[in-house]
C-alpha cells in the first residue's frame, strides 16, 4: 500500500475511534448479567451487559470510564456483536485478538472492528482495545458477576 493511502487510512479510523468516543453506541446499563473489568496498569474500567435468548445476542451495553480506544471499541463491539448466534460471536472475539496479536489477513466480518488493527502496533494499548471484548467473552462463558 502506498503511504498517501495508508496516511488516508489511518486518518479514517481516527475518526471512526473518536466517533464511537464521543458518541458511544449501547452505553448504559439496564440490569442484564453483566461482567465487569478493570485494567489497573491504565485506570481502564467497563462492565459489559449482554442479553442472550436462542443462542442469539440479542442487546449488548457497556459503561464505564477509559481512554478513547478502550471506551470506543466497547461501542464498536456492541454494533458488531449485537444480533449475532452466541458462536459466530465467539469466533468474532478470537479473531479480534488474534488482530490485537498482529494477524494482518482477518475477514472483513469484524466490520468497523478492523479500524483497531494499527493497535497492534502499541502492546500498552492492546488491552484498552481488548477489555469489553474479553469481559464479553467471559460472560458468554457463564462467568457473570453477582
Amino acid at each position: 500500500m502506498n503511504d498517501n493511502l495508508n496516511s488516508n487510512l489511518e486518518q479514517l479510523y481516527r475518526q471512526v475511534i473518536m466517533d464511537h468516543y464521543k458518541n458511544p453506541r449501547n452505553k448504559g446499563l439496564t440490569g442484564l448479567p453483566h461482567v465487569h473489568i478493570k485494567n489497573p496498569s491504565c485506570g481502564d474500567d467497563i462492565t459489559v451487559e449482554a442479553l442472550v435468548e436462542d443462542g442469539i445476542v440479542k442487546k449488548i451495553h457497556f459503561n464505564g470510564s477509559g481512554c478513547s480506544i478502550c471506551m470506543s471499541s466497547a461501542s464498536v463491539l456492541t454494533e458488531t456483536l449485537e444480533g449475532k448466534s452466541v458462536d459466530e460471536v465467539n469466533n468474532l472475539i478470537q479473531e479480534f485478538f488474534e488482530m490485537m496479536k498482529g494477524k494482518e489477513d482477518v475477514s472483513d466480518n469484524l466490520e468497523e472492528a478492523l479500524v483497531y488493527q494499527g493497535v497492534s502496533k502499541f502492546p500498552a494499548r492492546i488491552k484498552c482495545a481488548t477489555l469489553s471484548w474479553k469481559a464479553l467473552e467471559r460472560l458468554l462463558n457463564g462467568e457473570v458477576d453477582e
